[in-house]
């Protein structure tokens, strides 16, 4: 069987692709006027006044982290591969244990002295503005192309469709931006109560149905574990080898250690109302996780199905255009595309905050007011997402990959100073930022010359384990013997403007009255 290439275009599921991306786009101007507040106001703009309760947050949450890229990517990556693709499972069963611990204590103290940003945080906590500067850098080069990544999501959905060109993607910029300029993080809080319902809805369907067409699971299974070792990379149902079992351990830990340090995953639980919020999210997330698992097995029934693509991407496009109904593809394709539009819009806010507090306000104009504040950041919300659209229209796919491949390992150089800081003041400020760049430079290095291949065959432990944890064992240890010898000496806690009953108390964010601003401090 020849690998399909392009498909024909389906008028039927493209009209209600069409009217369901029309619905959301309406919800998202329609956001400006829900939760009220003074949208001239970074902490109404950029955090939704700091008021979402558990069920928005949980929706949110799950819209902003389980972006349309990873609906596409994970089961192309199981059908690629098999078992590989399955890291997302534990890395996600991971992760809300650990935020349960961390992301409450940032959300207190963040609330308290009024942070936007993970970089605020660190400023306040070390006064180190290189530090703070350093956290900055980071988050805005991981999420460039994390946001390219999401019109890439969209991009292989209006392939399955037939729509091929560039003018659907800059369509579906400028909706994206127009809204996002408008409503701020109410826009994709509102959509993602829609496109979260739509997921769930086409998932569920979608693993009762197409294995009552391709002959059960047994059959599934069987035919993956057939066809996977004779792949041109031979894959497996399970990892076979102690180097695969190291390397999968470990990029489903570090994947985990990373995720939360995203500035749009930051942003999402700076948007809760209170530190219970946040507890209850973590404790609702892994709901997430079993749609996940639901997802990836999609790449075992696109083998049974006989599916063959020329590119992986175009994997789930294919297997629900060939199982189901013009009309439920439609619906499928609209959840997915729709899933682009809630993180993308996150984390463009996300890079908008970041840029405005923590390279304007700190280098350019420290004068700045909190009207003009709110203005410069929707400005940049719309530099950032033209930036990503160049991305995926001047430079190949594979780049946007490769960079967002890197974004982990990135994020995780940030792990000492924010997550570690939130906790003890005994690694020194001149020591992280030194840590961070020598975990940069070697993660970096790592990934560029493995041709960006997550995992590395590390030398000194003789295993293959995820770059990512490799760079930040060489962190910490740069950190840690920086700070042994600098001992007491200009230690953080000098300049430190938080105070430890700013991490544990337990208040909310209270609903402004009707005559007063909201998001004033």
């Amino acid at each position: 069987m020849n690998p399909i290439e392009s498909f024909e275009t389906d008028w039927t599921a493209l009209v209600i692709f069409i009217l369901l991306f029309g619905v959301v786009t309406v919800l998202g101007f329609a956001a400006a006027r829900w939760k009220r507040g003074d949208l001239d106001l970074l902490d109404e703009w950029g955090l939704g006044g700091r008021r979402f309760g558990t069920v928005i947050t949980w929706f949110l949450l799950g819209g902003d982290l389980f972006t349309a890229y990873t609906f596409i990517a994970v089961p192309a990556l199981v059908f690629a591969v098999g078992a590989g693709g399955f890291f997302a499972l534990p890395y996600t069963i991971i992760v809300f244990p650990l935020v349960f611990l961390v992301m409450p204590r940032l959300w207190a103290v963040a609330s308290k002295h009024r942070y936007v940003t993970a970089a605020d945080f660190v400023k306040g906590r070390y006064g180190s503005m290189p530090l703070a500067t350093a956290v900055t850098f980071t988050g805005l080069l991981a999420t460039m192309p994390y946001i390219a990544l999401q019109l890439v999501g969209i991009e292989f959905v209006l392939k399955g469709l037939g729509v091929s060109g560039e003018w659907p993607l800059i369509v579906a910029f400028a909706i994206l931006a127009a809204f996002t300029y408008t409503s701020g993080l109410r826009a994709p809080a509102m959509i993602a109560l829609v496109k979260d319902t739509l997921i769930y809805l086409t998932v569920i369907v979608a693993v009762i149905y197409i294995p009552s067409k391709v002959g059960g699971f047994d059959n599934i299974f069987a035919s993956a574990a057939e066809a996977l070792p004779e792949r041109d990379t031979p894959g497996a149902l399970i990892p076979g080898t102690p180097d695969a079992q190291v390397a999968y351990a470990s990029l489903a830990l570090g994947s985990a250690m990373a995720l939360f340090l995203y500035p749009h995953a930051i942003t999402a639980v700076l948007s809760s109302r209170s530190q219970d919020v946040v507890r209850r999210n973590m404790s609702l997330l892994p709901a997430w996780t079993f749609l996940l698992g639901l997802m990836a097995l999609f790449g075992y029934m696109a083998i049974a199905a006989g599916i063959s693509v020329a590119e992986p991407n175009l994997t789930v496009p294919a297997l629900f255009r060939d199982m189901f109904p013009s009309w439920f593809f439609g619906v499928a394709c609209a959840a997915i595309a729709i899933g682009a539009l809630v993180p993308a819009a996150v984390m463009s806010i996300a890079a908008a905050n970041l840029f405005t507090r923590n390279v304007w306000k700190q280098f350019v104009n420290p004068n700045v007011t909190d009207r003009q504040e709110s203005q410069i950041a929707k400005i940049v919300s719309l530099v950032v997402k033209a930036g990503a659209l160049g991305f995926v229209l001047f430079l190949p796919t594979k780049f946007s990959i490769d960079l967002q491949l890197l974004g982990g390992v990135w994020m995780l150089q940030t792990l000492p100073t924010v997550v570690i800081g939130l906790y003890t003041h005994w690694f020194h400020r001149w020591g992280l930022l030194a840590g961070w760049a020598v975990g940069m430079t070697v993660g970096t290095w790592i990934a560029v010359s493995q041709d960006y291949v997550p995992v590395w065959d590390t030398p000194i432990v003789g295993a293959t384990m995820y770059t990512g944890v490799v760079a930040l064992f060489v962190n910490l240890v740069v950190a840690a013997s920086i700070s042994l010898v600098f001992g007491q000496r200009w230690r953080g806690d000098a300049v430190d403007e938080t105070e430890p009953e700013d991490y544990d108390e337990l208040h909310e964010t209270r609903e402004p009255a009707p005559t007063v601003s909201a998001g004033v401090a």
